[in-house]
Order: C-alpha cells, then sequence, then structure tokens
C-alpha cells in the first residue's frame, strides 16, 4: 500500500511541475518489463524527462541533440539505442539477454523507449540493472516495474544503487 501511495504522490509531484511550467525537480525514470506470454518476448518500455534525456546524449555523445525533429530521427535513433543499450541490462532466468531497439516517441514532456527481447519460453526470475542518467544526476530515481501476467512487482532504485530482481 505504501508502494501505491509512493507513486501517486510522485506522479501527482511530476504533473504538477510540468504542467506548471517549473523545471522539474526530480530526477525519475521508469522502466517496466513485461513478459508477453503468447508471443514469447520480454516488452521493455523506458519513460525518462525528454529535457534530462536530450542533456545526457549531448554530453556522452557530443552532438547536437533534438529527439521531436524528425529530420533527426535516424540520428536520434542511433544515440538512443547506444545510450539504453549501454544502461539498461536484463537477465531472465539467470542470464543476460540482448535487447533489440524497436524505437522512441516523444510524449508531451517524456521519450517513452522501447525494446524487446525474443525467445523466452518461460520467465521464472528477472534481474534489471538500471543506470540511466546516473552519469547526470547523483540523486537519480528508477522506478522499475516487472510484469508476469497478473503479477506486477515495483521498487524504485535510489542512485547509486543499480539492481533490482525478482523470482516469479
Amino acid at each position: 500500500m505504501k508502494k501505491v501511495r509512493f507513486l501517486i504522490e510522485l506522479l501527482f509531484c511530476i504533473c504538477f511541475t510540468v504542467s506548471a511550467g517549473i523545471k522539474h525537480p526530480l530526477h525519475v525514470s521508469t522502466t517496466e518489463v513485461s513478459f508477453n506470454q503468447k508471443d514469447k518476448t520480454l516488452e521493455i518500455s523506458c519513460r525518462i524527462f525528454s529535457d534530462d534525456f536530450e542533456s545526457i546524449l549531448a554530453k556522452n555523445y557530443k552532438q547536437k541533440t533534438d529527439l521531436s525533429n524528425p529530420a533527426m530521427k535516424n540520428a536520434m535513433d542511433e544515440m538512443v539505442k547506444k545510450y539504453i543499450n549501454s544502461h539498461l541490462q536484463i537477465k531472465a532466468n539467470g542470464k543476460a539477454v540482448a535487447m533489440k531497439y524497436i524505437g522512441f516517441e516523444i510524449d508531451h514532456e517524456a521519450t517513452n523507449i522501447y525494446l524487446e527481447v525474443e525467445k523466452i519460453s518461460s520467465l521464472k526470475a528477472v534481474e534489471v540493472t538500471n543506470t540511466i542518467l546516473y552519469d547526470l544526476f547523483d540523486d537519480q530515481m528508477s522506478i522499475v516495474h516487472l510484469v508476469k501476467a497478473q503479477t506486477r512487482k515495483s521498487t524504485k532504485i535510489l542512485y547509486p544503487d543499480k539492481k533490482f530482481a525478482t523470482n516469479f
């Protein structure tokens, strides 16, 4: 119950600061890993404030960034893919898995990134190592949701911690 209340309060704070035009005081990202039993895949999505994400991409890759510019879509795809692959790792059933980058989209003040892992016949355990934006903020919080069927396990990871593991 405390986790649900915390998430509601966090979402309220984020919505309030964004709608009020205030630069957000929280440095938070969300990652969800869902097991799709029918397709035998892990579906992964990350949600990151676009201004923070553009800042770290520009800092790390020393290039102009504009995630919302259609003319830069291919270049941005390459940077996003490279960054996410170096800051998000997943183990399924104790083995590291290769994530296939699907793409990203802008949703108001956030960037949603989509990935997929194929050929996961069953899911008994998941470990997520997440250091998204750790190279920009030392107060970064990562909210991680792991979903299998009707079971949802969630946690927050606070810098410098970076892992969440669970069994189903």
